[in-house]
C-alpha cells in the first residue's frame, strides 16, 4: 500500500503542477494519501485524487463497481440513525425519523444493475453501443438531503465507471465530509481503491465555483436552487441541474377523499416537507371541498382559521409592500424544514403532540400557492372544476416541470393534466414518494433533473454513448 500511495502522491503532484501553469491559482500542493480519507484542504487536490481515483474505477467489472456501492448502501443502513442526527443537528432542518428513513432508502438507488450495452447487426457488419464514464464528476449538494444525496449521487457515479468530488452546502458540510470519510475508508479496504470521492474540508460558494470551472472536472450535476445552477451553467461543461419545484395537486369530485388526504399528509409532512417532490399545495373541486377539508382533519392534520394563516403567513415571508393584499412575497429562512409545532406556535395556536401537517383554505393568489415553501403547512384552494383547477396548477407550478399530483378516479382527467403540466413526476391516487420507489414502481435517486430533462438520474445520466463498429458479415443468425 506504501508503494501505491508513493506512486499516487507523483501523479497527483504532476496535476497539480500542470493545472498551476495552465493559470490555476490556489493551488497548494500535498500529501496525495488520503487526507481524512478523501477529504481534502483545496478543490485542486480533492481533483487530482479523484483524477487517479477514476482510472482505477473505469477499469474495474461491473462486478468490482458493485462491490463498491453494496459498501455504501450497507453504510448508510448501519450509521443511519448517527448520520440524521448529525444532520439534523447541523442543519436544523427536517425530522429525524425521516431522515433515518432517507438513509435506510439509499439501497433502492440504481447502481451497476442499469448499466447495459446495446448491439445491432447485419450482413454489413455489427455495432456495439457502451456507455461510457465521463471521468470526474463535481457535485453540488443540498443542505436539505446532505447524506442521502451525497450517497445516491456516488452509487450512480461510481457504477458508471466515474469518481466524484461533493461540493455540499455549507450548512451541511461537516456530517458530508463525515460519512464520505467512512465510506471511502471501507472501499479502500475492500477493492483498493482511495478517493473515490472526494469533498473539500470547507466548501464555500468560493470552491463551487473553482470545481465548476477547474480542467479537471469533466461534467457537472447540481441539486439545489436557481442561483446555483445559473452558476455552473456559466463555464461550458454539460450540467446535470437539479432545480426547483412546486409541485401542485389536484383533487376531484371522483376521487377517494380520505385515501387523498392520507396521501397527501404523508408526502407533505415527510422531512417537514423538504422534498422537491413533495405536495405544496392543494387545489380541489368545489363540490368536494368540504368533504375534502374535513378529511383531512379525520386523518390527522390540523385546520387553521384565516386569522392563524395570516399570522404564519407573516411569520414565514418578509413583504416589500407593493403588489396585491400582501406585496410581493419573499421567504424566510427561519420556518423552513421546522417541526409543526413551531409554525403552530408562529400562527398563535398550540396543536396536539404528533400532529403531522397544518393546512387551512386560501386563495390562488396567496404566497403559501405561489412560493415554493417547505415546511409542514399546505394551502387548500378551491376551484370551479377540472379544469379551472389544471389551470390554477399550472401556474402554481410555474414551470419547472417538476412533480404533479392528482387524485381522480377518472382515467381521462389524470391524462388532461399530465399532458398540461408537463413534469418530470406525475403521480396519481399515491403520495409523492411513490414517483421514487418508495410505495411505487418507480426508482430512486435524490438528484431529480428538471431544467435539464435528465429526469429522475440513474448509472446511464453519468455516461456517454459510444459506438463501436465493426465492417464484416458477422451475424450468425
Amino acid at each position: 500500500m506504501s508503494t501505491q500511495r508513493h506512486g499516487t502522491a507523483e501523479i497527483v503532484d504532476q496535476l497539480l503542477s500542470q493545472w498551476k501553469a495552465h493559470g490555476r491559482i490556489g493551488s497548494h500542493p500535498g500529501s496525495a494519501a488520503p487526507s481524512g480519507e478523501g477529504v481534502f484542504a483545496t478543490v485542486d487536490e480533492a481533483v487530482a485524487a479523484a483524477v487517479v481515483a477514476q482510472q482505477r474505477v473505469a477499469a474495474m467489472s461491473l462486478d468490482e463497481r458493485a462491490r463498491m456501492i453494496s459498501i455504501i448502501r450497507g453504510l448508510c443502513a448501519e450509521h443511519a440513525a448517527d448520520w440524521a442526527r448529525r444532520e439534523l443537528a447541523e442543519t436544523g432542518l427536517g425530522r429525524l425519523d425521516h431522515k433515518i428513513e432517507k438513509l435506510q432508502a439509499v439501497r433502492h438507488v440504481l447502481g451497476t444493475e442499469a448499466m447495459r450495452s446495446e448491439a445491432r447487426s447485419d450482413t454489413s457488419g455489427a455495432c456495439l453501443i457502451e456507455h461510457a464514464p465521463w471521468g470526474v464528476i463535481g457535485m453540488v449538494t443540498p443542505a436539505t438531503h446532505s447524506v442521502p444525496t451525497m450517497a445516491s449521487n456516488a452509487i450512480n457515479v461510481l457504477a458508471s465507471g466515474n469518481t466524484a468530488v461533493f461540493s455540499p452546502h455549507p450548512a451541511g458540510s461537516r456530517v458530508a465530509a463525515h460519512a464520505l470519510a467512512i465510506m471511502n475508508g471501507e472501499i479502500r479496504k475492500s477493492v483498493g481503491v482511495g478517493n473515490a470521492i472526494t469533498t473539500v474540508s470547507q466548501p464555500s460558494l468560493r470552491s463551487a465555483e473553482e470545481l465548476f470551472r477547474h480542467p479537471g472536472v469533466a461534467l457537472l450535476c447540481v441539486t439545489g436552487g436557481p442561483a446555483v445552477v445559473k452558476a455552473a451553467m456559466k463555464h461550458g461543461k454539460r450540467v446535470i441541474a437539479a432545480g426547483p419545484g412546486n409541485p401542485p395537486v389536484l383533487v376531484d369530485e371522483t376521487a377517494d377523499l380520505d385515501a387523498a388526504a392520507a396521501a397527501i399528509i404523508t408526502g407533505a409532512s415527510f422531512d417537514n416537507n423538504l422534498l422537491c417532490i413533495g405536495e405544496k399545495e392543494v387545489f380541489v373541486v368545489a363540490t368536494a371541498a368540504d368533504a375534502f377539508l374535513s378529511a383531512m382533519q379525520r386523518a390527522g392534520a390540523w385546520r387553521l382559521d384565516a386569522a392563524a394563516i395570516e399570522r404564519l403567513t407573516q411569520a414565514a415571508f418578509q413583504f416589500d409592500g407593493s403588489g396585491g393584499a400582501h406585496g410581493a412575497a419573499h421567504l424566510k429562512k427561519d420556518l423552513i424544514g421546522k417541526d409543526v409545532a413551531l409554525l403552530a406556535a408562529a400562527a398563535g395556536i398550540s396543536v396536539p403532540q404528533g400532529t403531522p401537517l397544518l393546512f387551512g383554505e386560501t386563495n390562488e393568489e396567496h404566497p403559501f400557492v405561489q412560493e415554493e415553501q417547505m415546511m409542514p403547512f399546505v394551502p387548500v384552494v378551491r376551484v370551479r372544476d377540472v379544469e379551472d383547477g389544471i389551470r390554477a396548477a399550472l401556474r402554481a407550478e410555474h414551470g419547472h416541470r417538476h412533480t404533479a399530483l392528482i387524485h381522480t378516479r377518472n382515467v381521462e382527467t389524470a391524462t388532461r393534466m399530465a399532458r398540461a403540466l408537463n413534469t418530470t413526476l406525475f403521480v396519481q391516487n399515491a403520495p409523492c414518494s411513490a414517483a421514487l420507489g418508495l410505495g411505487g414502481a418507480g426508482y430512486l435517486s435524490f438528484s431529480i433533473a428538471t431544467p435539464t430533462g435528465e429526469g429522475v438520474t440513474t448509472p446511464l445520466t453519468f455516461t456517454r454513448e459510444r459506438q463501436i463498429n465493426i465492417g464484416g458479415a458477422l451475424r450468425i443468425v
